[in-house]
């Protein structure tokens, strides 16, 4: 049988903590780019026109600003809500202020925007809303669920893989409404890492294994989608929606907002990823993979002389067999092999997930290049307010940096024993 090295256990945010720290990282880019754009001449001599402030704030639209941060703040706001809604034994004191805490994020969140959004409606054309509006009516299309869920009762064999339903979906007769509900419900699970992180099922049938193998796949697909939509619409909300709102007059860095963008995204894709894929939910991947195998490729004329098996699904194959699947002959690459010979997705699935550090290796070069090239871009800027963004920027980068670090250095000695 497998032996899988036991990792240490790491110290994990809570996610009220993390969803702070990340809006506090998106309220600074945004405070950056509204300096790049309504910067003044605030240094300049009495005999010049004189500006008793460093930005402009009367050409600030506090209304776009106002829906901007609460939509940047939507995950902290789930959170709060979420922490707030808590069931369980708590005393009468504590359960009041629960539900206050949740009266009032609600209330005030609701008040704010709606309040902010009929002033826009009275202010700017049907244009300037729908490209506010325009990343939320492409959320659905893009996280909808594309997966047949009629086939999700083959998880039920799994014990204890996940805290999914698996219920029977009739995936044609649904609605937008259904669809939105299961999106919806789809995310906010994803918005808590560790809260909704699925167990390893070590187990010796290889059907068992392929099914544990497909609902990873699945779980690990949705976690990917979760970050690139989130990031993507932070930083759209961050570059480009203040721009749109500027008047024709105002001059502002198109290039140093299209910088801003690339920065926040990428920004936010890894500090997303190094919280919703922990060391033990890339451990619990590796296990998987560990178990599935591998199968590669083989020329036929080159191994006509060896023993050839006839792939079975049943069977759990050694290191090293050659057998037969679809007209193919391929060699056994893993210790144990159950995958699908000609299942392209099982062979990503082992390439990335086989060496466990991989996905954090990753995540420390991109990290790393993108500090590399904020140092440098730092180093060579001339401008006063592209200097405080890029040292204001830089903070978050190096906290994330520090902790892939530090995962690294501790899972490196764990996985060398």
């Amino acid at each position: 049988p497998l032996r899988h090295c036991k990792i240490p256990e790491l110290p994990v945010e809570r996610s009220v903590l993390f969803e702070l720290q990340l809006f506090f990282c998106h309220l600074v880019a945004l405070f950056v780019h509204y300096i790049n754009i309504y910067k003044t001449v605030w240094w300049y001599p009495p005999s010049h026109p004189p500006s008793h402030t460093s930005l402009n704030f009367h050409l600030i639209d506090f209304n776009v600003l106002t829906v901007t941060t609460i939509v940047l703040a939507r995950r902290l706001i789930g959170a709060i809500v979420k922490e707030a809604s808590q069931s369980g034994k708590v005393s009468l004191p504590r359960s009041i202020f629960l539900v206050i805490t949740r009266f009032a994020v609600l209330t005030g969140t609701g008040w704010s925007l709606c309040r902010s959004i009929i002033h826009l409606f009275r202010t700017y054309s049907f244009l300037n809303l729908l490209f506010l509006c325009y990343p939320f009516g492409m959320y659905i299309p893009f996280l909808q669920l594309n997966c047949d869920f009629r086939k999700t009762g083959l998880f039920s064999q799994v014990a204890n893989i996940g805290p999914r339903e698996t219920g029977e979906v009739n995936s044609r007769g649904r609605d937008y409404l259904t669809v939105l509900k299961e999106t919806w419900k789809q995310h906010t699970r994803q918005m808590y890492g560790m809260e909704a992180m699925p167990t390893h099922a070590c187990c010796l049938s290889p059907d068992l294994i392929r099914n544990e193998v497909e609902y990873l796949k699945m779980d690990f697909n949705w976690r990917m989608k979760e970050v690139l939509v989130s990031s993507m619409l932070s930083a759209y909300y961050v570059a480009f929606v203040p721009v749109w709102f500027v008047k024709n007059t105002q001059y502002y860095d198109k290039r140093w907002s299209c910088e801003l963008f690339l920065l926040v995204s990428i920004s936010t894709s890894v500090i997303l990823m190094q919280y919703l894929l922990p060391a033990r939910y890339c451990d619990l991947l590796h296990k998987a993979a560990a178990h599935l195998g591998c199968w590669q490729k083989v020329d036929p004329t080159l191994c006509s002389n060896v023993l050839q098996h006839q792939w079975t699904e049943e069977c759990m194959w050694p290191q090293g067999v050659l057998v037969k699947h679809s007209k193919n002959v391929y060699k056994a690459v893993g210790h144990y092999n159950v995958a699908v010979p000609s299942d392209v997705s099982h062979f990503r699935f082992h390439f990335f997930f086989s060496k466990p550090l991989r996905i954090l290796n990753i995540l420390i070069l991109l990290e790393g290049a993108v500090i590399f090239y904020q140092l440098y871009s730092l180093i060579s800027s001339e401008k006063w307010h592209q200097t405080i963004s890029l040292a204001l920027i830089l903070f978050s980068n190096y906290y994330a940096f520090f902790k892939l670090l530090r995962d690294r250095l501790v899972l490196g000695k764990a996985y060398s024993y």
